[in-house]
C-alpha cells in the first residue's frame, strides 16, 4: 500500500496526537508517486499458468481526443496480490481505428505496479474526435480481450444525438447483472455509474444468490479482493467493453451511510476511519478506468470532473461522500426541522460547490446533467404523529443547500438542468423546484433516479401506498421497484429517458424490458409520456 500505516502513527505520536491535517499531509507526501514507467524492479518475462486478464478491460473519462484505457493484472484475481509478484510488469498495448485490430492508430507499453495492484491506466492522447476505437493488450504472448471506446465530439461541435444509459448500485449477493447483458446489446455512446460498485459487507449478510469473500473489507487487500470479484462477473466486463464509462462512487465502495471521515459504526475514530477510507481510494483507483488525476493523496482523492458531448450536453460528475458533514437528526428519517435545514449542512462542500456553479455558468450545453448519487427530489413519507419525515441521507438532510443549488440554477436560467441519481434502489422521475413542497412554484430541473442493477433482489413494479407516495409527493412523475438500468436518449429538441426493467435478477435468465419511456423538452423541465 502506498500509504504506510504504522509510519503515520510513529509521526503522529512524535507530533503529540494526530490531527486531521496531519494525515492529509503526510498521506499527501507519500502519495507523491513518480511517473509509473519509473520503477526499479522489473520482471521482463513471466509466464502465466492462467489468463493475467481475468478482470477484463475498461475505458472512461473520453474528451474529444483522448480516452483512458484500462486493465489490471491478475492471474489469481481472488489473491489480494491477484497472484502477482511484488515487481512491476511490462505491459503493451494498441488502439486501432478498426474491431480486426489491423489499423493501429497509437501504440505504447506501461508497468504495472504492484504498489498499485498491477493495475494499467493509460491514457491516449492525440485522436480524432467522435470517432470509435478498438483496444486491447498483451503481455509475454497474453492477450486481452479487444474493448471498444470512442472519443467526444469537440467542445463547439453541434452533434445531433447522444445515448448513454445510467446504473448504481450491484450487489452481487443480492442478483445477477442481467441489465449489463441487455444494456450492451443498446448503441450507446458512453455509461455512467452512480455509485455502489463494490458492497463492504461480510459474506452472506445480504443474500445467497452469489457470496461475498471473505469479512467486511477494511484493508487494501480485502477491498482489491472485494473490487476483483466484481469484475470477474462476465455481463459486467462485457459492458465496459463496449464503451467508456464515466465512474463516481456512493457509500459502498467504502463504508454504508459514511461522510467524511465519519463511519456509520459507532465508536470508530476519525482517523481510523481516514486509514480505511485510504485504503478504499487506493483500491477504487486501481480497478476504474480514470485518469491519473485522480490517483488519490491518502484519504482524499480528486473524482468530480466534467465531460461533454459537443454542445448537445455537458455533464458534471460529482462526488456526494468525501466531502459532506454528518448527516442530521443521528441519520434517521425526520421531519424538516432545525437540524435539517442548518445552513452548515453540506452535501458538496464549499469547494466543489463553487466548482459546479462556476461549471453550470459556463457550459454551453444544451443539456446540463448532474451526474450524482442521492436523490434530489424532497420525497415525504407520512408519519402518524408528523406529517412528513425525510431521509436525512439524501438531499433533503441538506435541505438549505439543495434549495440554494436550485434557487441557483433557476436565477442563472441554467438551461435544461437533469439531475441523475442512484443509491435508492428503485425507479423514479421527479419535477424539482426549489422547494419540493410548494407544487404551485415553477419547475426548475428534472431529476431521473435509476434502480439498482441487483440490490434488493427482484422488486416489484408498485408498491401497495403507491398511489399515496405520488399524491403525497405530486412533483413525483412515475415511480417503479424493478431492477434494472436507464437509457437516454438525446437531441437538441428532446431528452428521452427509458426506464428498463428485469422480471427477475434471482436466476440468471430474467429478461429485460422497457417499463416506462418519458420526455422532457428543451426549454421545459416538466416531463410528459413519450
Amino acid at each position: 500500500m502506498l500509504f504506510h500505516k504504522n509510519n503515520f502513527l510513529k509521526a503522529a505520536s512524535l507530533e503529540g496526537g494526530v490531527s486531521r491535517r496531519l494525515f492529509l499531509a503526510y498521506a499527501a507526501a507519500l502519495y507523491s508517486i513518480p511517473t509509473i514507467g519509473q520503477a526499479a524492479n522489473i520482471k521482463r518475462r513471466m509466464k502465466f499458468a492462467k489468463t493475467p486478464f481475468s478482470l477484463g478491460v475498461a475505458s472512461g473519462d473520453p474528451d474529444s481526443n483522448s480516452v483512458v484505457i484500462w486493465t489490471r493484472l491478475a492471474p489469481e484475481p481472488l489473491d489480494p496480490n491477484g497472484g502477482m509478484p511484488d515487481l512491476s510488469v511490462p505491459v503493451k498495448w494498441q488502439i486501432c481505428s478498426d474491431e480486426n485490430m489491423k489499423n493501429v492508430v497509437a501504440s505504447g507499453q506501461q508497468l504495472a505496479t504492484p504498489q498499485l495492484g498491477h493495475s494499467v491506466h493509460v491514457t491516449v492522447g492525440q485522436l480524432k474526435p467522435e470517432n470509435w476505437y478498438w483496444y486491447q493488450f498483451s503481455v509475454n504472448g497474453e492477450e486481452s480481450v479487444v474493448g471498444r471506446t470512442r472519443t467526444m465530439p469537440k467542445r463547439f461541435a453541434s452533434p445531433k444525438q447522444m445515448s448513454f444509459a445510467f446504473a448504481s448500485c450491484q450487489s452481487l449477493e443480492q442478483g445477477y447483472f442481467t441489465a449489463y447483458d441487455s444494456m450492451a446489446k443498446d448503441e450507446l455512446d458512453l455509461v455512467f455509474h452512480l455509485g455502489d460498485y463494490i458492497y463492504e459487507y461480510t459474506a452472506g449478510n445480504q443474500g445467497t444468490i452469489r457470496k461475498h469473500h471473505g469479512k467486511e473489507i477494511e484493508s487494501l487487500s480485502d477491498y482489491r479482493v472485494r473490487h476483483a470479484q466484481y469484475k470477474m462477473d462476465l455481463l459486467l466486463q462485457k459492458m465496459h467493453a463496449r464503451c467508456p464509462w464515466f465512474v463516481t462512487w456512493d457509500d459502498h465502495e467504502l463504508d454504508n451511510n459514511c461522510a467524511d471521515d465519519i463511519s456509520e459504526q459507532k465508536n470508530i475514530k476519525p482517523i481510523d476511519f481516514l486509514i480505511r477510507r485510504a485504503a478504499a481510494y487506493q483500491a477504487y483507483y486501481e480497478n476504474m478506468p480514470l485518469r491519473r488525476t485522480s490517483i488519490p493523496s491518502g484519504p482524499s482523492m480528486q473524482l468530480y470532473r466534467k465531460g461533454s458531448f459537443g454542445q448537445l450536453a455537458e455533464f458534471m460528475v460529482l462526488d456526494g461522500r468525501q466531502y459532506r458533514s454528518d448527516q442530521p437528526n443521528n441519520d434517521v428519517r425526520s421531519p424538516l426541522n432545525e437540524a435539517a435545514i442548518n445552513p452548515k449542512n453540506t452535501m458538496l462542500g464549499t469547494e466543489q460547490r463553487n466548482w459546479l456553479k462556476q461549471s453550470l455558468i459556463q457550459s454551453r450545453g444544451s443539456w446540463n446533467i448532474l451526474a450524482q448519487q442521492v436523490m434530489m427530489g424532497m420525497v415525504g413519507t407520512p408519519n402518524n404523529k408528523i406529517p412528513m419525515n425525510y431521509s436525512m441521507d439524501q438531499w433533503p438532510g441538506y435541505t438549505y443547500e439543495r434549495m440554494d443549488l436550485l434557487r441557483f440554477m433557476a436565477d442563472r436560467k441554467i438551461l435544461n438542468p437533469i439531475v441523475l441519481t442512484g443509491d435508492i434502489h428503485s425507479n423514479w422521475a421527479n419535477e424539482l423546484r426549489v422547494d419540493d413542497r410548494k407544487p404551485d412554484t415553477p419547475t426548475v430541473a428534472t431529476e431521473f433516479v435509476g434502480t439498482s442493477i441487483a440490490s434488493g433482489g427482484d422488486g416489484q413494479d408498485q408498491i401497495k401506498d403507491q398511489d399515496k407516495l405520488m399524491s403525497d409527493n405530486p412533483f413525483i412523475k412515475f415511480h417503479n421497484r424493478q431492477r434494472g438500468y436507464v437509457r437516454c436518449t438525446l437531441t437538441q429538441k428532446t431528452w428521452t429517458t427509458d426506464f428498463m426493467v428485469a422480471d427477475k435478477v434471482t436466476t440468471p435468465d430474467g429478461k429485460i424490458t422497457k417499463r416506462s419511456s418519458l420526455v422532457v423538452e428543451n426549454g421545459s423541465p416538466t416531463i410528459h409520456p413519450a
